[in-house]
């Protein structure tokens, strides 16, 4: 059961009567960005951070205090 020319001339024609001329690209826009998102969501594009909370906060602690001592440093030089 392989769909043959006449079915998709078919089956645009009637998307083309439901939707009309002006609608088919917003919708079509819309597809492709479905598309777009979809498969950025199964592929792992995405740039979401996954580093635990606890691992954030000690690299950022001890980037303060690596600041603060590099500070005394030159503080008592």
């Amino acid at each position: 059961m392989s769909v043959g020319p006449w079915q998709l001339i078919i089956v645009l024609g009637l998307i083309l009567l439901v939707f009309g001329p002006k609608r088919i690209p917003a919708i079509g826009k819309s597809l492709g960005e479905a598309f777009r998102g979809f498969k950025k969501g199964i592929t792992g594009d995405d740039e979401r951070d996954i580093t635990p909370e606890n691992e954030k906060l000690s690299e950022k602690s001890g980037s303060s205090q690596e600041a603060k001592v590099s500070e005394k440093d030159k503080h008592h030089s």
